[in-house]
């Protein structure tokens, strides 16, 4: 007889559907591939509407009305919602990259983008697919990190978990902002200009919360203008390094 599949019969059904209840999708799409018998008890409706629940907690009134009507399974639901998720996220990110501007974007611009992530109603794991990859940039990280505090309420930690799985804590943004000028003896001061660099870690931690604050709010009040790009290298001029090692 072969091994696998006394291994599999001798795996009472409620064991190894916790078993398979337990994985990540990916993890989930793998075994189903080992055999026949995992195939058919990965492909569970009972998974599989676990699994849309956990991940689209926002959609429950359509998830449910979706589970009081004649339907299609469950996993296919759950790839035609995240092929939608994904072209919803695709339009989102095409509108930053049509608003950078000299490798920085506006904060009305960068607003509206994580507003709109929450007019879809993106979940955790949306975010994290999308936006919180090692493979996106630093701008696209940024959003997702900003939507995940402020419009899902996550704590720190639970962020900072997935940005060190995607080995992303540490890149860096620069933020711009210019205050207005006081006044001072009847007369308005220049303009002040204050400029940050942080790391997506300092951010989820809460070491920078002023500069979330900023992100947050926008141009308000005496802020008047706010700028955001990839922080870059500082380079020392060749003349310079000549003369320091003169």
């Amino acid at each position: 007889m072969d091994s696998s599949l006394s291994s599999q019969e001798s795996i009472p059904d409620d064991i190894a559907l916790k078993i398979a209840s337990s994985l990540q999708v990916g993890d989930l799409c793998s075994l189903g591939s080992c055999s026949r018998f995992w195939w058919e008890l990965c492909g569970s409706d009972y998974i599989w509407e676990s699994l849309c629940k956990k991940r689209w907690p926002a959609l429950a009134i359509e998830i449910e009305s979706y589970n009081n009507q004649p339907h299609e399974e469950w996993r296919v639901f759950y790839i035609r919602k995240h092929n939608e998720m994904a072209g919803k996220a695709k339009g989102v990110i095409d509108f930053v990259n049509r608003c950078l501007a000299f490798e920085s974007i506006e904060v009305g611009h960068y607003l509206k983008a994580v507003r709109d992530l929450d007019s879809i109603l993106f979940g955790f794991e949306d975010v994290c697919t999308f936006f919180l990859k090692s493979k996106h940039n630093v701008l696209r990280n940024l959003i997702g990190l900003h939507y995940c505090l402020i419009w899902l309420g996550l704590p720190g930690e639970c962020v900072m978990e997935i940005l060190n799985n995607s080995n992303i804590s540490q890149r860096e943004v620069r933020v711009q902002w210019w205050k207005l000028g006081r006044w001072l003896f009847g007369f308005r001061l220049r303009d002040e200009l204050i400029t940050r660099t942080v790391s997506l870690e300092d951010l989820a931690t809460g070491k920078e919360e002023e500069v979330l604050g900023v992100l947050h709010r926008g141009a308000v009040h005496e802020v008047i203008r706010v700028q955001i790009s990839e922080a870059k290298p500082e380079y020392t001029s060749w003349s310079f390094q000549n003369v320091q090692n003169a």
